[in-house]
């Protein structure tokens, strides 16, 4: 929970409440705990009013393709599943058998992967899920909040772009697809533009939290999307990296590129804040190293990432792991399956903390090398400076490796890029104030 004033042109921020986001495995399903977010939300929106009488707005982003749904008197019928759930294990085979995977792509451009909202919305379609039957309403996790915020139910336009439900051609929602799959249209709500004013907080929020007035705007709901409002960039020919616990690798375009080699090359086409198109590629980020130290930790091992980098820096290590292998979607160790990767391939495993911080930073950069290069090929656009933003922009080696790596110049952008997105978006709409 961020807090975010624009002065003479440049935005301030203050951190005001920071929370864990948890995943709970309950019933042989793995869900996010939405009830226990939206309390954490309403208690940094207190200490946000409590500090700043001049707050006029509100903007949610989170994570795409997942969703909650409502039924008919707007309650909420289940947690919300989370997109690393079992669920849509295989599930691509089955699609494909019911829609062709070059027509899916020329309807909506998105990357063929499993998580994403259409296919896990088939695999309830299969199961014959009781939930889609008594569902009204299907909002993505922004709409979520906003509509607990406000009462209001529209789905934004960036956050709708990475459901495999969206068609460019037409500006809505992809009525062929939704048929074929069996998924209810009535669920689908209006699609509204990035910026848009959803409504005022609900009485009851507002005489909770004492924002009173306080309106929500609908932002680049999806993080990357407002990430990439974040970056002022000087040249024409640029890409960007938004790093964190996933990597999206792309470039700006007016129109969507849907072409059979943008379909090889695993690209997916997703809105921004401006209405144009993000042609990125999903990488998996620094989901591993995440992992990587959580196991180290909990052995006893301490794991400070500048310590971690410079033991990297000594390592002569040249192993690489296709970081997009299945193997290290859901592992039950992510070392261990780093370690059989290597050498189930002839390559030297890493053994140290350091290793493995060199294992994972290099197969990011290399990755980051081969999807530059597709991005050129797919596009016809030579790509000249590439910018790093969020988290990962912080980590001095994996910058160094993907300029080396890519050929490139690198800039490292903001590492709250989401939030000065955000924020900015809010203030284009709002004029004056705190958001």
């Amino acid at each position: 929970m961020i807090v975010g004033t624009v002065v003479g042109g440049k935005v301030e921020l203050e951190e005001m409440h920071r929370f864990p986001n948890r995943q709970v495995y309950l019933g042989g399903t793995l869900y996010w705990d939405f009830l226990a977010l939206f309390e954490e939300l309403k208690t940094g929106l207190k200490k946000a009013f409590a500090k700043y009488d001049g707050i006029v707005s509100i903007g949610v982003d989170t994570w795409g393709v997942d969703f909650g749904l409502l039924d008919s008197r707007g309650r909420l019928l289940s947690n919300p599943v989370c997109y690393r759930d079992k669920r849509t294990n295989g599930i691509l085979g089955k699609v494909f058998e019911a829609i062709p995977e070059s027509e899916l792509y020329r309807l909506t451009g998105n990357q063929f992967m499993e998580i994403n909202t259409a296919f896990q919305l088939y695999s309830m379609v299969r199961k014959d899920d009781p939930l889609l039957k008594a569902a009204d309403k299907l909002l993505f996790t922004p709409d979520l909040f906003n509509y607990f915020l406000t009462g209001v139910a529209v789905n934004e336009y960036t956050i709708s772009t990475t459901s495999q439900l969206y068609r460019h051609a037409t500006g809505g929602w992809a009525e062929e697809v939704l048929s074929k799959l069996g998924i209810p249209r009535h669920l689908m709500q209006e699609i509204v533009p990035s910026g848009t004013v959803v409504g005022g907080l609900l009485p009851e929020i507002a005489a909770e939290t004492g924002g009173k007035g306080v309106q929500v705007v609908a932002v680049g709901s999806h993080d990357t999307a407002s990430a990439l409002a974040s970056i002022q960039a000087e040249e024409e020919n640029w890409a960007f990296i938004s790093s964190g616990t996933w990597s999206l690798m792309g470039i700006e375009t007016e129109r969507p590129i849907l072409t059979p080699e943008a379909m090889a090359c695993d690209f997916t086409n997703e809105g921004t804040v401006n209405g144009k198109i993000r042609f990125l590629r999903n990488i998996t980020g620094l989901w591993l190293l995440q992992n990587v130290a959580r196991e180290l930790e909990s052995k006893g091992e301490k794991c400070r990432y500048a310590e971690m980098i410079a033991e990297a820096e000594q390592s002569g290590l040249q192993s690489v792991v296709d970081v997009d292998a299945p193997c290290f979607n859901k592992p039950e160790s992510m070392c261990e399956a780093i370690v059989d990767y290597c050498i189930q391939r002839g390559k030297q495993p890493p053994r140290t903390k350091g290793e493995f911080m060199r294992c994972i930073v290099l197969s990011l950069a290399t990755k980051y090398g081969e999807v530059k290069r597709m991005l050129e090929k797919c596009s016809g656009r030579k790509i000249d400076t590439v910018y790093i933003v969020g988290g990962g922009s912080q980590n001095s080696l994996l910058n160094k490796m993907t300029e080396e790596l890519t050929g490139v110049r690198v800039v490292t952008g903001a590492v709250e890029a989401t939030a000065i997105g955000n924020i900015l978006c809010q203030q284009s709409v709002m004029g004056k104030g705190c958001f």
